[in-house]
């Protein structure tokens, strides 16, 4: 049984990861950090976890702790993950990984160098629809993909939960960084194919902080796919994800939402050909298994370090368009 400390206990543990730890089967929670001990003992009372903790590194310290989960705002990750690090903790981070490629990049080797497992939180690679689509597409059964399309979109116009959400500072950027790299994941894992450029645009409003509230973004993939990513913090949620062939087309409306049954459907010619509906509600628990399974060299972990570190990669693509106005390259990574 893995034992997990969650660092920086927020809205997302409570609404997304607490309840996927109750369903995990080899990992439990047994600490918590948050920056008021008060906050921290009423979180830990709430949830049953042993330990709760003011001080990060007392947590990462805690001979109580195999793993930890960092889910702190995105500013933090960076030096979050490097202390659990140097503390001799295995780390998953929530996503983005990071406000850039080069703290990617330092995150990555410094995992390399102390020997421990680093892992990206893309929990829409623990669904069932995103791990159908992909076999679909790898069955040849939309022949050669064409175009690939994921958008999402919420609210967060009025204010939002996690307050820092428009600060450029803290968050590092809008709607891209934020579900957009869910998006680009998707595309990434179901395709099994590498972006190769990025072209993107964006609007921005008075609540937006400076970033984008919106935007599009245009992928290249190294076998040809085009894909199409949109996302925004001004339109109603949706999540859709749809795979054109040029024999078939693969679609699931609301594809990487985890609270209800999804359709996948293939159509053909214009007509429903078959569709099967599947549910994303164990994504959350399967993630935290599958890092406790990797902990304990049983599997590898869909998504080491160097996959947040290529997502990263084209987010920093994405934000050069957004400034020239032209298509940008996108660096493949040192895997060495």
């Amino acid at each position: 049984m893995v034992r997990f400390g969650i660092l920086g206990f927020g809205l997302h543990a409570v609404k997304r990861l607490m309840p996927g730890f109750s369903l995990a089967k080899n990992c439990r929670v047994t600490a918590l950090s948050r920056r008021d001990i008060t906050k921290a003992q009423e979180s830990a009372r709430q949830f049953n976890i042993p330990q709760a903790f003011d001080s990060a590194e007392k947590m990462c310290r805690s001979s109580e702790v195999d793993a930890v989960f960092v889910t702190t705002p995105n500013a933090c990750h960076l030096q979050d993950v490097l202390l659990a690090l140097n503390c001799g903790k295995p780390v998953l981070c929530e996503k983005p990984m990071a406000m850039s490629a080069d703290e990617s990049r330092e995150m990555v080797l410094a995992a390399r160098q102390r020997n421990l497992l680093l892992g990206v939180a893309q929990v829409f690679r623990f669904l069932d629809s995103t791990a159908r689509l992909r076999e679909r597409v790898a069955s040849g059964q939309i022949g050669r993909p064409v175009f690939a399309r994921s958008e999402f979109s919420f609210q967060a116009k009025g204010g939002h939960a996690r307050k820092w959400i428009a600060d450029r500072a803290i968050a590092g950027g809008g709607p891209i960084s934020d579900v957009g790299v869910h998006c680009i994941d998707a595309l990434r894992y179901i395709l099994q194919d590498e972006v190769l450029r990025v072209s993107a645009r964006g609007v921005s409003d008075d609540q937006s902080g400076g970033m984008e509230a919106a935007a599009v973004l245009t992928l290249e993939f190294s076998h040809g796919t085009l894909g199409t990513v949109l996302v925004s913090f001004r339109a109603e949620y949706r999540s859709p994800l749809e795979i054109v062939g040029e024999t078939a087309v693969l679609r699931a409306d609301d594809g990487l939402n985890v609270e209800r049954p999804i359709e996948i459907q293939r159509r053909r010619d214009g007509t429903l050909a078959e569709a099967e509906t599947v549910l994303n509600q164990a994504a959350y628990a399967r993630q935290v298994d599958a890092f406790a399974a990797a902990i304990e060299k049983k599997a590898e972990f869909l998504v080491p370090g160097e996959e947040g570190w290529r997502n990263q990669e084209i987010l920093d693509a994405a934000y050069r368009s957004l400034q020239s106005g032209k298509a940008e390259a996108v660096p493949q990574i040192d895997q060495s």
